[in-house]
């Protein structure tokens, strides 16, 4: 499918799967503005007015992509409450949000993404936050579907992928462990993502759908 002069909008991050996605849908003739909290325009997914300026700002676009994340990760009994708002805000409630701004502007044959995690069908103690965030997002993008017909809403759920957000000095290890138990017997790249988001964003019959990347983490 072709993405010539598809003006794409991706929120959150600036390095990594956003980079290559960025890079890919460029390739792909593609005019993507890369928005966050320090960017120019800027956008803050937890905050409505932040929103709706950046919809009034950038007018019609053809694709939404919805990357931003926020972590209160810890054992449940020691959670912070505002950091428990702001990790679902910026994960769940930032999207309606998106929705509610820019539904009204996005072209016929347009479409918005939104990105889960494995942590939603594979939790672990200390992750409660996150685990239900991302289930949260598979259960919007079917209502958005629904709600915003004929634009189509998706849900992409990453596994582990060797984005940069792993390195250390425990990150081969981690990663030898991830690939053993993984039924691809691998560890995700960006540019694993990355395709994957792009063949949902131009499949015109991909919609309320939850597209796993995660080399079957989450039933292993």
């Amino acid at each position: 499918m072709n993405l010539t002069d598809k003006k794409v909008l991706i929120i959150g991050g600036a390095s990594g799967i956003a980079a290559q996605l960025r890079s890919d849908l460029v390739a792909a003739g593609a005019d993507v503005m890369l928005v966050g909290r320090d960017s120019s325009p800027a956008v803050d997914l937890t905050d409505e007015d932040s929103i709706r300026r950046l919809a009034e700002e950038l007018g019609e676009v053809d694709h939404i992509v919805s990357m931003s994340a926020a972590h209160a990760n810890g054992p449940v009994t020691e959670l912070d409450i505002d950091a428990v708002h702001t990790a679902l805000d910026v994960k769940v409630v930032g999207p309606i949000m998106l929705a509610k701004h820019f539904a009204k502007r996005i072209r016929p044959g347009g479409s918005i993404l939104l990105f889960a995690g494995v942590a939603g069908w594979r939790p672990s103690p200390g992750l409660v936050v996150m685990a239900t965030g991302n289930v949260a997002v598979a259960a919007l993008a079917q209502a958005l579907a629904v709600e915003l017909a004929p634009i189509r809403v998706n849900a992409l759920s990453p596994g582990i992928v060797d984005s940069g957000s792993w390195d250390g000095p425990a990150k081969e290890s981690f990663f030898a462990q991830v690939a053993a138990a993984n039924p691809s017997r691998s560890v995700g790249q960006p540019s694993d993502v990355s395709a994957a988001a792009v063949s949902v964003l131009t499949n015109p019959f991909i919609t309320g759908t939850t597209l796993h990347v995660d080399g079957g983490g989450r039933v292993a």
